[in-house]
């Protein structure tokens, strides 16, 4: 993941604002709450943030375990966001691996 980030994929955090708090934060992550991301994301959204610049842009989403973060790439692979991914076991499975 780190060398997908160092070529400038974006990790974006779906967790809940209660969930960072008890859990922790990720370093390098854009946190974008999962009832909002679709637009967010979207270069042609009225709503989307400023790295959402076009339909090639290589997004890594992240949940806690990787279950919802794994609809969310494929929600935003279905409105073209064709290079989304999700993290594979989510930020249980970057803590576990000294990641985070």
């Amino acid at each position: 993941m780190r060398a997908e980030l160092d070529a400038g994929a974006i990790l974006v955090d779906t967790r809940p604002a209660a969930q960072r708090a008890v859990e922790g934060e990720v370093e390098r992550a854009l946190v974008i709450e999962r009832n909002v991301l679709e637009w967010r994301l979207d270069p042609t959204s009225d709503a989307r943030i400023p790295e959402a610049t076009g339909w090639d842009v290589r997004w890594l989403v992240m949940c806690q375990e990787g279950y919802s973060s794994s609809l969310a790439a494929a929600a935003l692979r279905d409105i073209g966001l064709h290079r989304a991914a999700d993290v594979a076991g989510g930020y249980a499975a970057l803590a576990a691996a000294s990641v985070v």
